[in-house]
Order: C-alpha cells, then sequence, then structure tokens
C-alpha cells in the first residue's frame, strides 16, 4: 500500500506540469550552454602549428553529424520507453519540417554575411513573434490577450539586453543593404512555419516528441547528406580529421550534448507547444549571458538592466496570466 502511494506521489510530481517545465528548461539550458563551449572550441579554434594552422570549414557536415547522434539517441529512447507504440504522423509533415528547420539555419548564417551583430541578435530576438502569428493565421490559434504582451514584453527585454552598438559600423555597404534583413526574415518565416508544423503534429496525431526528434533528423540527415557529398565537402572533413584526429572526441561530445538539449526541445514542443519552446530557447541566452555577469562581477548597461526587469517581467505576467484556456475534447 505504501509503494503504491509512493510511486502515485512520483507519477503525481511529474504530472505537475510547472514542474515539468522547470525540467525542461533546466535540461534546454545546461545542455545548450555546453553545447554552445564545445561548438566555439571546434568551429573557432586553430589547427596545427605555425604557418601551416588551419581552421574548421566544414559547418554542414558538422550539423549532419549532429543530425545522425541525435536521430540513434532518439531510437534508443523510443525502443526503451515507447516499445512498439505506432506514430501516425505523415511523413511529408516531418519533411516540411526538417526542410523549414534547415532553411531557417542556413538563411540566418547567410544573413551574417550582410547583416551587422546587433541587427543579427534583435533577429533571433525576435523568434516568438513568427510562430505566434503563423500559429494564428494559419491554425486559427487563440492566445489570451495577456500572451501578446508577455511575448513582447520577453522579446523586447532580450533584444535591449543582447544589443551591443556597433560603433566602427560607419561602413560604406549601401549596396547590399537589404539583403540581409530580408534573409533574416525569411528565417523568421521558417521558424515560424516549423512551429505551425510541430503544432500541427501535437494536436492532430499526438506526436511524441521522441518520434518528433527521430524523424527531423533523419530527414535533416538525408538531406545534409546528400549536399556534403555532392559538394565534396565530407571528403574534406575526413582528410582534416585523419590530420587532427583529437577533434573527433570533441565533435561525438558535442553531438551528444545536442541529443541531449534536442530531447529537452521536442519535450517542451509536445508538452507546452512551439511558442513556448521559442520563448524558452530565447531566453536560454539571456540567461547564459546573464549568469556569467552576475559569477565573474562584470557591470551591465543600463539598458541591459531595463532588458532584465522587461524579461523578468514578462516571464511572471506569463506564468500568471498568459495560459491558454483547456478546450475539453468530445
Amino acid at each position: 500500500m505504501a509503494a503504491g502511494k509512493g510511486a502515485g506521489k512520483s507519477a503525481s510530481l511529474w504530472d505537475n506540469m510547472r514542474i515539468r517545465f522547470m525540467v525542461c528548461f533546466l535540461g534546454v539550458f545546461v545542455c545548450y550552454f555546453y553545447y554552445g563551449i564545445l561548438q566555439e572550441t571546434i568551429t573557432r579554434g586553430d589547427y596545427g602549428q605555425g604557418d601551416k594552422k588551419e581552421k574548421f570549414r566544414f559547418a554542414r557536415t558538422l550539423v549532419c553529424i549532429q543530425c545522425i547522434i541525435s536521430a540513434l539517441f532518439a531510437k534508443i529512447l523510443i525502443q526503451f520507453f515507447e516499445g512498439s507504440k505506432p506514430d501516425h504522423t505523415k511523413n511529408w509533415l516531418y519533411g516540411l519540417c526538417s526542410l523549414s528547420y534547415l532553411g531557417a539555419m542556413v538563411s540566418s548564417n547567410s544573413a551574417l554575411q550582410y547583416v551587422n551583430y546587433p541587427t543579427q541578435v534583435l533577429g533571433k530576438s525576435c523568434k516568438p513573434i513568427p510562430v505566434m502569428i503563423l500559429g494564428v493565421t494559419i491554425l486559427r490559434k487563440r492566445y489570451p490577450l495577456a500572451k501578446y504582451l508577455c511575448v513582447l514584453l520577453i522579446v523586447g527585454g532580450v533584444a535591449l539586453f543582447l544589443y551591443k552598438p556597433n560603433k566602427s559600423s560607419a561602413v560604406a555597404d549601401d549596396h547590399i543593404f537589404g539583403f540581409g534583413e530580408i534573409l533574416l526574415l525569411v528565417s523568421l518565416t521558417l521558424d515560424g512555419l516549423t512551429g505551425v508544423a510541430q503544432d500541427h503534429m501535437r494536436a492532430r496525431f499526438q506526436t511524441t516528441a521522441n518520434h518528433m526528434m527521430l524523424n527531423i533528423n533523419l530527414w535533416s540527415m538525408l538531406v545534409l547528406g546528400l549536399t556534403v557529398l555532392t559538394t565534396g565537402e565530407m571528403w574534406d572533413f575526413l582528410s582534416f580529421t585523419e590530420r587532427y584526429p583529437s577533434i573527433i572526441y570533441n565533435i561525438l561530445l558535442f553531438g551528444v550534448t545536442s541529443a541531449l538539449g534536442q530531447t529537452f526541445i521536442f519535450m517542451t514542443v509536445v508538452n507546452f507547444g512551439p511558442l513556448t519552446c521559442s520563448i524558452v530557447t530565447t531566453t536560454r541566452k539571456f540567461f547564459t549571458i546573464l549568469g556569467s555577469v552576475l559569477l565573474f562581477g562584470n557591470v551591465m548597461s543600463s539598458m541591459q538592466w531595463v532588458g532584465t526587469v522587461l524579461v523578468f517581467l514578462g516571464l511572471g505576467l506569463d506564468a500568471k496570466f498568459g495560459k491558454t484556456p483547456k478546450k475539453t475534447t468530445h
């Protein structure tokens, strides 16, 4: 009897949505914090000595390996925790989700060639807005008025906190003005479409987090695999790892942290929706920088303090008033 009560208590603890949300948020935060360190180590490190120093130039291959490890990890989770539970989600939805995700990433990375750092930060900070707009227009979703206010406060706060005026931005680049911004808009729109596809999957097919993670990574792996093979990047990458085999450990660790992080990302999508997930991933960077500021005693500007207040105000209001009333199903 006591054992039954103990099991019921632990089950009810996980059923508490606030606790579940905190687990998802902390999981995303911790995994992607280490993920960011490894990404910086791999992509910005110098390889070789003297005049033979080289840089890592194989971003697409790195993402492809990341997708392979994430797909394998999701497959293991399905085998252990879901068994033979069928997945009725349409393959074209997974394909659409994967293409929009990859397209958003490529557009965002390409935009960095045309826009300065502050513009790129503002673009990244606005990610929840297209997710919300496309959810309302395409899926006819309805959010409380407080939710719109909370999203605007959080996005505005993060943008202010991360914004760094570029004092040396007086560069004559009028001939390419506008193209970088267009690429950022394309990236944001595709982020919104990814959110719409994920919302449709969880509402129509009750897609689980692990199946979503497995299939989106399989599609991404297929697209990126064909790309790196046809461009010859794969062979250059293999040659690079032969010269510097020590990088393999960091790449594998990078893939594992990405897989763990994606597990919490898709758990957030399935349990709380893509809009909440985009808010979590947007505020993650804010909390990472805020943590480093507090730990190492760096001085915060007045703009950063205003941004901090706006983010916490938005998060507090969202926790109190931003919940969508649950619909009864018949």
